[in-house]
């Protein structure tokens, strides 16, 4: 791969695409059991028992503040490890990995004011717009 190109996992919510850098993925997983935490936000879902390991999960539409639905057969759980911190996202689906180079992304389009900061870009693919999240600030509360 060049130095200007980077991998992003690909996900749905909603009609919108988004794609997360596929440095911080460790797996996609089918929805599973979640438990519930008392006290947490309410984009906090819960806990999953991921092969031995407890990883909180975060349902990104209600972080975004999206209008929330149903979870379906496509539903996923992205799990990520950010910071030494392995951390879940509920999204709509995911199926693909894309290269999306520097060219192609702006990031002159989004500021900490927009989206709470959540947005770091936008990346042009030939068919689509994919809205390049910032891992990090998903998991900074205010």
């Amino acid at each position: 791969m060049k130095n200007n190109e980077s991998q992003y996992v690909v996900f749905r919510l909603g009609e919108e695409y988004y794609g997360i850098n596929i440095e911080y993925v460790q797996t996609i997983e089918r929805m599973m059991n979640i438990t519930r935490v008392p006290k947490t936000e309410k984009y906090v879902k819960g806990v999953i028992n991921l092969r031995g390991e407890i990883v909180p999960v975060i349902d990104l539409k209600d972080r975004f503040n999206l209008l929330s639905g149903e979870y379906t057969n496509d539903t996923r759980i992205i799990v990520n490890r950010i910071d030494d911190i392995l951390i879940g996202f509920i999204v709509d689906s995911a199926s693909e990995v894309k290269e999306i180079t520097e060219e192609n992304i702006d990031y002159n389009i989004v500021d900490d004011n927009f989206n709470d900061g959540f947005v770091k870009g936008i990346g042009k693919l030939e068919d689509r717009i994919v809205i390049l999240i910032d891992e990090h600030k998903i998991l900074d509360v205010k």
